[in-house]
């Protein structure tokens, strides 16, 4: 009778794992205790970047993967599949407002400034700053913004329209990575956000027509110093590494990278109910025959 009862139990827990029971998972509830832990970020970017220095073969055995899309890492995540993300913290708002199984910790992982990439020793650069220098001090630039991320009575009232302006300079190709709103992403067949109106309104103080090319994020730089685009905005921080390649603008939005982890307050999935359920049905059959 002892082996039965325990043959049961080894069905039981067997029944359970196959169909997907509960699998441990790393508890991430700072910067502390990344180490150890498998982190979600998007190939390129400074969370890329940062994440890879401090933790890229330590004695912890972090593991680190890499995604073309943030979209691809939160899925990830949700599957149980890393234990955290690495994102800005704008997209990673916007990514939990639709995720409520998800949550952004109180401790943030970096603080970082955006810019635009020009090709090294591109003229434009220095017409763009004055073009930036003009639009900050106007108010343009945080009219931008708070459009995107301002609050409830403000947000989405006061959209940058494209102004009719004269236009003989040409053509600026912007490169950008359209899933990562509210700064770039797709709304209806168009590329829209802060960074695709704030080059629009460069390129209406300029004298130019925008064109912009959605690329993978890793390759922005490289399209821009083999000049198949003209400029960079996807919320592009300045780093050592990048300045090796291209020049940057100066400065026109602060940022933080923050971590993403599930939030254990949400409601349990049934996956792991589903699998204890299957597997007691199992169980109880096994003890039927004995």
């Amino acid at each position: 009778m002892k082996k039965s009862v325990f043959a049961v139990l080894a069905v039981f827990l067997l029944a359970v794992l196959f169909v997907g029971g509960v699998s441990a998972e790393k508890v991430i509830a700072g910067v502390d205790d990344l180490a150890g832990a498998r982190i979600g970020v998007q190939l390129g970017t400074t969370g890329d970047i940062y994440v890879s220095e401090e933790y890229e073969g330590d004695e912890a055995g972090t593991i680190i993967r890499q995604f073309d899309k943030y979209s691809d890492a939160i899925l990830s995540l949700k599957a149980n599949k890393i234990d955290c993300v690495v994102v800005d913290n704008l997209p990673a708002e916007e990514f939990v407002a639709k995720n409520p199984d998800l949550m952004i910790l109180d401790e943030e992982f970096a603080d970082e400034y955006y810019a635009i990439a020009l090709k090294k020793d591109n003229p434009l650069t220095a017409e763009i700053n004055g073009a930036l220098a003009k639009l900050k001090a106007d108010g343009t630039i945080d009219q931008i913004i708070e459009n995107y991320i301002g609050d409830d009575d403000v947000k989405g009232t006061m959209p940058y329209i494209k102004k009719d302006v004269e236009r003989p300079n040409g053509v600026i190709v912007m490169a950008t990575s359209a899933d990562f709103p509210p700064y770039e992403y797709y709304d209806g067949g168009e590329i829209v956000g802060i960074d695709a109106d704030i080059a629009q309104a460069i390129c209406d103080e300029l004298g130019y027509e925008l064109q912009i090319n959605n690329v993978v994020f890793s390759s922005i730089i490289t399209s821009i110093a083999s000049g198949k685009a003209d400029i960079g905005l996807s919320g592009i921080t300045v780093t050592e590494d990048r300045l090796k390649n291209v020049d940057f603008t100066d400065t026109y939005a602060h940022a933080k990278q923050v971590i993403i982890v599930k939030n254990p307050e949400a409601a349990a999935s049934p996956a792991p109910i589903l699998g204890l359920l299957a597997g007691l049905g199992v169980a109880a059959l096994a003890l039927r025959r004995l």
